[in-house]
């Protein structure tokens, strides 16, 4: 009998269409001798609709979920990947795919990460937590990176090279979140680590994945095709075995589980965190599904295997 996967894409922030593209990508990859996926997805309205896209509502969403042997969520984002759908599938006592509340809520607040990072002596970019209270105070002295907290996709990114850009940066990203971090622009290489829970419990961290933008890495540079990922990511054994240990040490710390992306910045003195995705992009071209397939890894068999280690 083939296992029931339930697929969820989708979700109720700014992340909806790369998370669609996600879910339909997993879902036609799980492999149909083994699995039947049964896609469902949240509305930007917060509506669940199912495989037809007919709406059916959060109570006919659990009947769907119920039926279902696994869960994997491929909700990037708020309402997502910061631990919602972990607590549902958690209350519900269903399997599934990924992070647990926790490390989802953790990851996704970037100043929380920053200072989960700081504790286990894995530097972070220096910065400040700002508010709409505070950013009426804040004064430009020199470059700095304006981000939301709890935003994804580089969604609200802005580099600010001139004092009359901050307030603007400021402003959209407090739109997206309330609170927003404002951080020192570190020079330095952007590369990216995936590390994997297997289904026996044991860690195992894909080649590392350099990008190569022209200027910052915000979401336009994401989806738009400008990016050029290289992988394995052309860095010596040193770098590389630096890279490898900050990103095992902070899945661990904060408890993840499946597969997540730590992205750092390498520079003269080291990696330098930048923040961890508990729920990366999926499609198979996506940066953590490249990564494997570098370690020779297939596509479905990487899918396979964040199945069989989901939680019981």
């Amino acid at each position: 009998m083939r296992t029931r996967v339930a697929v969820i894409g989708g979700g109720q922030n700014g992340e909806h269409d790369v998370s669609l593209a996600s879910a339909a990508s997993v879902a036609a990859a799980l492999d149909p001798a083994t699995y039947d996926a049964v896609p469902l997805t949240v509305g930007r309205d917060g509506t669940w609709r199912d495989r037809g896209l007919r709406p059916i509502g959060l109570s006919g969403a659990a009947q769907v979920l119920r039926s279902c042997d696994v869960v994997f969520p491929v909700v990037h984002g708020p309402r997502g990947e910061d631990g919602a759908l972990a607590a549902l599938c958690e209350l519900a006592g269903l399997p599934y795919v990924g992070s647990g509340v926790r490390p989802g809520a953790i990851a996704m607040d970037k100043w929380a990460t920053k200072l989960v990072a700081n504790a286990l002596g894995i530097a972070t970019a220096p910065g400040v937590l700002v508010t709409a209270a505070t950013a009426g105070t804040l004064r430009w002295t020199h470059p700095v990176v304006v981000k939301p907290v709890a935003a994804g996709s580089s969604l609200g990114v802005a580099l600010v090279d001139r004092p009359d850009r901050l307030g603007p940066a400021l402003d959209a990203a407090l739109a997206l979140d309330d609170r927003v971090l404002v951080e020192d622009v570190v020079a330095g290489r952007e590369i990216d680590v995936a590390v994997l829970r297997r289904a026996d419990g044991t860690l195992l961290a894909a080649p590392a994945l350099e990008i190569v933008a022209d200027g910052l890495f915000d979401h336009e540079s994401k989806y738009g095709g400008h990016a050029d990922f290289r992988v394995p990511a052309d860095v010596d054994e040193v770098a590389a075995k630096a890279l490898e240990d900050a990103a095992r040490a902070v899945y661990d710390a904060l408890g993840c589980c499946g597969v997540a992306r730590i992205d750092f910045f390498l520079t003269e003195d080291g990696p330098v965190l930048n923040e961890v995705n508990t729920v990366p992009g999926m499609t198979e071209h996506s940066q953590v599904p490249r990564m494997f397939a570098a370690a020779g890894w297939s596509y479905p068999d990487l899918l396979d295997e964040l199945v069989r280690g989901a939680h019981r």
